[in-house]
């Protein structure tokens, strides 16, 4: 047998090796995948329910038809006869953030949610804090960061975060601005 036989005959052991693993890994990642996707979505259904209450307090939700020209309002929620819940999803300085903002019917934000994020932790991860949520409720519309002019106090070292918090509060009294 030849060098370049043996070098061959090794090299397609090799890749018929790697291939088995391969298909062993993949296999039980899709089976891991079929047992953790139905808890990981009554998980995600259940925090956005406890966001939406969070914000504004209603019995019953209904999901609405929308117009939203910014792109991040994502769904918009009537919460019984007290006003909207608005779901966002914002670009952050790390990744996606996603919040429910409550507006009520006079077109007051009335709670802000933070349902998930991965901004970096102890700056931009500061925006779940009530001390900065609070900031906007109240508000009608029109709000900035003190760096940029406005009242919101940005996040130490966070203003790209508190920056797109704000734009989506911003962007969830238009959107229901326009459903009143």
């Amino acid at each position: 047998m030849t060098a370049s036989a043996s070098n061959t005959k090794y090299y397609l052991k090799l890749t018929i090796t790697l291939l088995v693993i391969a298909a062993i890994v993949a296999l039980c990642l899709g089976l891991v995948n079929s047992i953790t996707k139905d808890p990981i979505a009554q998980h995600k259904a259940q925090t956005a329910r406890n966001a939406m209450s969070q914000v504004l307090a209603a019995d019953s939700y209904s999901e609405v038809s929308f117009t939203d020209d910014t792109g991040t309002v994502q769904a918009v929620y009537q919460a019984g006869q007290a006003g909207y819940v608005v779901d966002l999803i914002v670009s952050g300085s790390q990744d996606l953030i996603e919040l429910m903002v409550g507006v009520d019917n006079q077109g007051a934000v009335t709670g802000v949610s933070i349902v998930d994020h991965a901004e970096t932790s102890g700056l931009g991860a500061n925006c779940v804090k009530e001390s900065f949520r609070n900031q906007f409720i109240g508000a009608t519309g029109g709000l900035a960061v003190n760096k940029d002019g406005g009242t919101i106090d940005a996040l130490t070292g966070a203003t790209i975060t508190s920056r797109a918090v704000t734009r989506a509060v911003n962007n969830a009294v238009a959107c229901v601005q326009g459903l009143l």
